[in-house]
């Protein structure tokens, strides 16, 4: 390699060493609870943003700070539509996972309140996602960790088992420091459509539970403008495929959704029309509608029969 050139490589490539690949094709087969074939959750989005300042979603350009038309854009969700959508999830008696910035607590604390007293999980989703961790420093990131931990905990509850980055984005000691924390399991990783286990450093079990990044508003609308119908239908489309696959072995379908973006009242009616198609399955039994926590539980159990199934 000559000086300033770029590394060619020729043989193994550089790796994360966190799993094995094990083709989908070729695992032992599983059922989740009453014998359902097809785990479906809801990772429901709630999020603050710094005023003026920091990283959000854009509704239109970005304008020079404060970013009034953005930033409201986004407080949408939580002073409207998430109320809407919590609405919509009482009427078909869904739950959630409810992914939470703790500075809600600070500014909205009612809102994550209200999903709380549902019953739904609450899941670390940082402090806020007006910021990346992975350019953390070590014992900083540790530091948001335990702290994300403690405030849910303190606030409503119960300790979150599961934890998604803002951004999902990850420093490269992000699943050992999980695992150090007290978190069960992470919903960084979409490489897969059933859960596995994570290599660790301290060899703590870190579960990975398929998380989407293709069945989320945020890169279908946002970054590739798709319309509110065509991501409900996409929603169907995906369900109905994946109850095919599950015949022959068991997945997990996440649908990942952001209140200022299916709470607009043009989308939330195309999500109503996608979420009932859903319902209607699992009233025949078709699906397991759940939480990631619950996932993350029932494999758990399985794998300490079983410990090579999932790795």
């Amino acid at each position: 390699m000559s000086d300033g050139a770029l590394p060619t490589y020729t043989g193994l490539l550089p790796d994360h060493g966190r799993f094995d690949y094990r083709p989908i094709t070729g695992r032992k087969p599983y059922r989740w609870p009453n014998g359902a074939r097809l785990a479906v959750y809801i990772g429901f989005n709630l999020e603050h943003f710094a005023f003026g300042e920091g990283l959000g979603a854009g509704i239109g350009p970005a304008s020079p700070q404060p970013d009034v038309l953005n930033h409201s854009w986004r407080e949408y969700g939580n002073r409207v539509g998430a109320w809407r959508c919590l609405e919509l999830f009482d009427s078909l008696g869904l739950p959630t996972a409810t992914l939470v910035n703790t500075a809600l607590y600070d500014h909205c604390p009612e809102l994550v309140a209200a999903f709380a007293a549902r019953g739904d999980e609450i899941v670390g989703h940082g402090h806020t996602n007006a910021e990346r961790q992975g350019h953390l420093a070590e014992h900083a990131e540790r530091e948001l960790l335990l702290a994300c931990r403690e405030r849910i905990a303190r606030e409503s509850g119960a300790a979150p088992q599961g934890w998604l980055s803002p951004w999902i984005s990850e420093s490269r000691h992000t699943p050992d420091l999980l695992a150090e924390t007290g978190y069960r399991y992470t919903l960084n990783w979409c490489h897969d459509d059933q859960p596995m286990t994570m290599r660790t450093r301290s060899g703590q079990a870190l579960w990975a539970v398929p998380y989407p990044q293709e069945l989320n508003d945020i890169p279908m609308i946002v970054a590739r403008q798709m319309d509110g119908r065509d991501f409900a239908r996409m929603i169907v489309d995906q369900f109905d495929e994946m109850q095919l696959q599950a015949q022959s072995q068991p997945l997990v379908m996440g649908i990942a959704l952001h209140p200022y973006l299916v709470g607009q009242p043009y989308r939330l009616r195309h999500l109503r029309r996608a979420l009932e198609h859903l319902c209607a399955a699992r009233e025949r039994g078709e699906l397991w509608f759940t939480t990631p926590g619950a996932i993350c539980a029932h494999v758990s159990g399985l794998a300490e029969a079983d410990p090579d199934a999932f790795r």
